[in-house]
């Protein structure tokens, strides 16, 4: 059976959970519609996190990212939402996306948002 896009994020148990430890992701095929224009934005999310309990898992993430194809949305507002989302699944210690998204209009964009967890201090392990 075909995979089909989903707004369902997945996770699993932080193998690792009494170390701080940075997940890195590159995303180069995000892709959502101008909601004045309707024509299609593609960007590359970068993704950063240091789990606690829950880590995201790669295949429902690639279906999440999937899901956005046919929606209309402005940069800043799905780069929160997914923020968010990814949040809300996996309460991460820390946790940044940002969103290089390719030229429209001769103007680059990228928009960063970033997420603590209330309490914690700790710098993003490099």
């Amino acid at each position: 059976m075909p995979s089909r896009p989903s707004k369902r994020l997945e996770t699993f148990a932080n193998p690792a959970r009494g170390r701080d430890y940075r997940i890195h992701m590159e995303i180069p095929e995000f892709t959502c519609l101008c909601p004045m224009t309707g024509q299609p934005d593609f960007a590359t999310l970068v993704l950063d996190y240091v789990p606690d309990k829950l880590c995201v898992e790669l295949k429902s993430l690639k279906l999440y990212v999937w899901s956005y194809r046919g929606e209309g949305a402005f940069h800043e507002a799905v780069t929160n939402k997914i923020l968010d989302d990814l949040v809300r699944a996996t309460q991460p210690r820390l946790m940044r996306l940002e969103a290089r998204f390719n030229v429209r209009g001769g103007i680059y964009t990228t928009v960063i948002a970033e997420h603590r967890k209330k309490g914690w201090r700790a710098p993003m392990p490099q």
